[in-house]
């Protein structure tokens, strides 16, 4: 079926593949996320051109349901087996905070002059000596050394006012209680 074709016909059905998704989880949120999920699939995917649209959607999206039924259970069987250990138990707040500092450093560095990002990224990312970031960027150890010294201490006055503002949003919020 053509791409256009397609579209419009997705958007005719998706009352109905509304419909079915929520009969197939009993839930409006879990019913909109199947919904979601089958009209990605048909879009990234297409519908053969010798295909039923209508049918072929519904079929989509009950094999979607089914694909995530059995990703549940094999969860809910891992966790009741106890071979999920509490190591592999996700903490949202610390991923949260890892995904914040990796921002901060990563504005951070992108403010750095590109000499000295590429001489750090080189040496602390990479984990070259500075005689291979030497090599690499053409230019002599000492002037690698002195970009990295300059580029750290950069990165440090950075990261220490942004904590620096953190705290201070976190005291006045205090005090507000």
């Amino acid at each position: 079926m053509k791409s256009d074709a397609v579209r419009q016909g997705i958007v005719e059905l998706l009352p109905r593949l509304r419909r079915y998704a929520y009969a197939l989880t009993g839930a409006r949120a879990d019913a909109d996320d199947l919904l979601q999920a089958t009209v990605e699939r048909l879009l990234e995917r297409g519908v053969p051109d010798d295909a039923n649209l209508d049918k072929w959607a519904f079929r989509v999206c009950k094999n979607i349901r089914i694909d995530e039924f059995r990703a549940q259970k094999v969860r809910l069987t891992a966790a009741a087996s106890g071979k999920v250990s509490g190591e592999e138990i996700v903490d949202g707040e610390r991923v949260m905070m890892h995904k914040m500092a990796f921002a901060e450093v990563n504005e951070a560095m992108s403010k750095l002059p590109d000499e000295q990002r590429a001489a750090l990224s080189l040496v602390a990312l990479e984990g070259f000596s500075y005689a291979e970031a030497a090599k690499v960027l053409g230019a002599p150890i000492g002037t690698i050394m002195s970009r990295i010294a300059r580029a750290r201490k950069a990165l440090a006055e950075a990261l220490s006012s942004t904590a620096t503002e953190m705290a201070d949003v976190d005291m006045s919020a205090g005090a507000k209680s």
